[in-house]
């Protein structure tokens, strides 16, 4: 994680759709709406054509590990371990 770079962090907060200062509340809250918003289960009733599903469950899945992504780095460099740490 020593190789972020300023570039990663503007990439994981527009992903997310984040401004600095980030909370750690924000983060998580603002995840869990993207998670749901883009639940590749989601997609099962919009469509009868399979074609179409498919493109739209892949998507979603290709957004679900965006956003699983772009939290991780945030967590790891934007939120303290320990809020007590000196």
């Amino acid at each position: 994680m020593a190789d972020v770079t300023q570039e990663d962090v503007s990439h994981a907060l527009e992903v997310l759709g984040l401004t600095l200062p980030v909370t750690p509340e924000t983060l998580a809250r603002t995840r869990r709406v993207l998670l749901y918003t883009w639940d590749p289960a989601r997609y099962s009733n919009l469509t009868n054509n399979p074609k179409k599903y498919m493109q739209a469950y892949k998507k979603a899945e290709e957004m679900t590990k965006l956003i699983e992504a772009a939290y991780a780095l945030l967590s790891a460099v934007l939120v303290p371990d320990d809020e007590n740490a000196i």
